[in-house]
């Protein structure tokens, strides 16, 4: 199994507020998985993201 990433992580990542990454996991563009009240993101989860926001492939 993949490393499990908090949404402070993965918005520490990409520079970005947490509340947008809770935003693309709403709108369904980043998967997560919700364990209690908080939501985990695989490491292949973000890989596959980044591949799909690609400008170029």
């Amino acid at each position: 199994m993949s490393k499990m990433y908090s949404c402070s992580e993965v918005a520490e990542r990409y520079n970005v507020q947490v509340i947008t990454i809770w935003d693309w996991i709403r709108k369904k563009k980043l998967p997560a998985i919700k364990i209690g009240k908080q939501y985990r993101i695989s490491a292949d989860d973000i890989t596959a993201f980044e591949e799909s926001c690609r400008t170029a492939k």
